[in-house]
């Protein structure tokens, strides 16, 4: 998709759509280590009280060096999020799996955006829609509203319904749309799983969901591109102590870059 394409779609909808965007192996791979997070987080959302048996999400799915990782350093989208951004650096905010699975119901059926905070026209963030099924009327597509990303207020459930489209394609697919873009998810009346992997990217100087860079360490991070090491927050780390703070300026683990 071309620039101009890419911005007036964005500005007028809020949403675009890249169709068959990912190869069939990597979506294979990636649905398989969505799935196996979501079972790693079930663990952890029961054994905490969250739920009795898990909501079928995973939440910061990085760092096992398995095929989500290698999707975030292929970087496919990178000259759109750039140019989104407006060539300032930007970090991942959040790597979440969705399972999709038949009959069940969480939170993001419910009409939401993806940010609490409404600045208008400012790209505070961005999301990233991976469509690892294909996406179909009866196994539970995204929708949307069209043009919501100017909308402050949430829309009443009736509006919603009444003017959303949903957001059906092949498995590989991929959906950017401004993460101001009131959504929904909707019910699975299939048999099988509709998997996906959302993920979201923001301005450098705003705090992502999960430390990501912290998660990985240092000793894994050396050895990744310098675009990576940015995209995952190694350049915008807020340091701990003053014997962190006080570091030569290559060292620094918040670059004067990052806003």
């Amino acid at each position: 998709m071309d620039i101009t394409t890419f911005d007036r779609e964005m500005d007028a909808k809020g949403w675009v759509i890249f169709p068959g965007a990912i190869e069939p192996g990597l979506v294979d791979r990636l649905r398989h280590d969505c799935l196996k997070w979501i079972d790693i987080c079930t663990q952890y959302q029961v054994a905490s009280g969250i739920n009795a048996q898990g909501d079928g999400t995973a939440h910061h799915s990085v760092g096992a060096e398995d095929s989500i990782d290698e999707f975030i350093g292929l970087h496919v989208f990178h000259a759109w999020l750039q140019h989104y951004f407006e060539s300032k650096p930007y970090i991942l905010h959040a790597c979440n799996p969705v399972g999709g699975f038949p009959r069940v119901q969480n939170y993001v059926h419910r009409v939401h955006r993806d940010v609490a905070t409404f600045i208008p026209d400012y790209r505070l963030r961005i999301n990233m829609l991976v469509m690892l099924d294909d996406f179909t009327l009866e196994n539970g597509a995204t929708r949307v509203l069209s043009g919501s990303h100017r909308q402050p207020v949430q829309p009443g459930d009736d509006e919603f319904n009444a003017r959303s489209e949903p957001l059906t394609g092949r498995a590989g697919s991929v959906v950017l749309f401004n993460s101001y873009l009131w959504h929904k998810g909707t019910l699975n009346t299939t048999s099988r799983n509709r998997v996906a992997l959302t993920l979201s990217y923001g301005p450098a100087f705003v705090k992502p969901q999960m430390d990501y860079a912290r998660l990985i360490g240092e000793d894994r991070g050396a050895a990744l591109s310098p675009l990576t090491r940015q995209v995952l927050g190694f350049n915008s780390r807020v340091p701990v102590s003053l014997a962190e703070w006080y570091r030569p300026r290559p060292d620094r683990l918040y670059l004067p870059d990052q806003g």
